[in-house]
This record gives C-alpha cells, structure tokens and sequence, in this order.
C-alpha cells in the first residue's frame, strides 16, 4: 500500500504546463524512470514502480528529498521518508529545481 501525500501545487514547474505546447514531447512515466514532485519545499524523486488511474498517476518509492531552495538533501521531511511508497499524479509532476549548489 503507499502512503498518502498532499502533494504542493507545483505552479511554473508542471511538467504538464511546460510540455502544454509541446505534447509530442511529453515525457510519459514509465516503470523505473525518476519523476519529481513538490512537497513542503522539497523535490521529491519517485522512482516509478507501476503507472495507476488510466495511466495518469505512479506509483513508487522515494529515492531522493532535495530542497528545491538550497539544494540540500535530507532523508525525511515530517512523515515522508526515503523507501516509501506514494502516488504521485501527472498533474502534480514537476520540472527538477536548478539551484546554486
């Protein structure tokens, strides 16, 4: 079972919004690709285990938590923790944040 996540709205970073113009190069999910998504200031990397919902939502384990601000890495945010399982939809997928570190 995964855990539930409220994931941030991830606002200029969709990767929906970004690729809206560009459907052709949209980058579906697939098992084992890395996707991100936005969660109390941090990207959350998500390596894909199943796609879910008509195929629009994955289902995976977390393998990184980086601050979108700083770029520091950590291994829990509240209760999210490396290793677990969460599904994350299309629609809260985001770009990876560029930072300075």
């Amino acid at each position: 079972m995964h855990k539930h996540v409220e994931w941030d709205d991830p606002g200029a970073d969709s990767v929906q919004r970004y690729f809206a113009d560009k459907p052709d190069e949209y980058p579906t999910a697939h098992v084992g690709s890395i996707i991100a998504g936005r969660y109390h200031g941090y990207s959350v990397r998500v390596r894909v285990e199943a796609r879910v919902d008509d195929d629009t939502a994955s289902i995976g384990d977390v393998v990184a938590l980086i601050s979108v601000r700083t770029g520091e890495r950590t291994k829990n945010i509240g209760d999210l923790s490396i290793g677990d399982t969460v599904r994350l939809g299309d629609d809260h997928r985001a770009l990876a944040p560029r930072t300075s570190s």
